[in-house]
């Protein structure tokens, strides 16, 4: 996926979830964060972040954050919405017959469903942007919806479906995500449970462009 014109600033704070304060040449402007996790080990005071500028007059704000640079690691894309661009993207080039987004599972929607031949698919999507010592984790903050939607593929698969959660690697070079129990235990059990009903896990690795997040490689998780 690409964005349609991107700006360099510098982070300065955060004063809530969805705003924060990014000088931009030179001048201090409140922006839009197109992300709702916590995401403090990356907005630090000083760090570069990249801006998509809004064609939209009538926006309060100007700019939104997409990308955030972490020293020793290189740019992180940390947009929420742009995983399942991408995957949307990728899907087209993965050979199904069909694939319709936001499906209505049980009592979830689901990221991707997809048919080929006879067999229905259903695919969850996860941004992940938290590393730690070259290691992926999900969640950066707790997730009830997550959870959720992990019993629900489990559920699906047992149905007939073929179901899959698929880890959007937001950053190059880590090529491993595991669940983020120290902050949200119920996830790390929701995805064993899922892998034990057999829900494939994927990890989806991203090349990280100044305007751009592309999916390059799949890996089985």
């Amino acid at each position: 996926m690409k964005y349609r014109e991107i700006a360099d600033g510098i982070f300065v704070d955060r004063p809530n979830r969805f705003i924060a304060h990014v000088e931009v040449n030179g001048a201090v402007e409140t922006v839009y964060v197109k992300n709702t996790g916590r995401c403090k080990e990356l907005l630090l005071p000083g760090t570069a972040v990249r801006l998509e500028v809004s064609d939209n007059p009538k926006r309060k704000t100007k700019y939104d954050l997409v990308a955030v640079h972490k020293q020793g690691l290189g740019w992180v894309n940390m947009d929420s919405q742009a995983p399942n661009k991408a995957v949307g993207e990728w899907l087209a080039k993965q050979g199904y017959d069909y694939i319709k987004p936001e499906f209505t599972y049980g009592k979830s929607r689901i990221d991707f469903y997809m048919e080929k031949g006879e067999q229905k698919y259903l695919m969850e999507v996860k941004g992940c942007t938290l590393e730690v010592d070259g290691i992926g984790y999900f969640p950066d903050a707790p997730t009830e919806r997550g959870v959720k939607h992990l019993h629900e593929l489990a559920q699906a698969q047992q149905a007939g479906y073929r179901c899959a959660v698929a880890f959007v690697i937001q950053m190059e070079g880590i090529t491993e995500v595991r669940p983020n129990v120290s902050t949200q235990p119920e996830f790390g059990t929701a995805l064993a449970e899922a892998k034990a009903a057999g829900v494939q896990v994927l990890f989806l690795l991203c090349r990280v462009g100044r305007d751009s997040l592309e999916i390059v490689e799949q890996r089985e998780g």
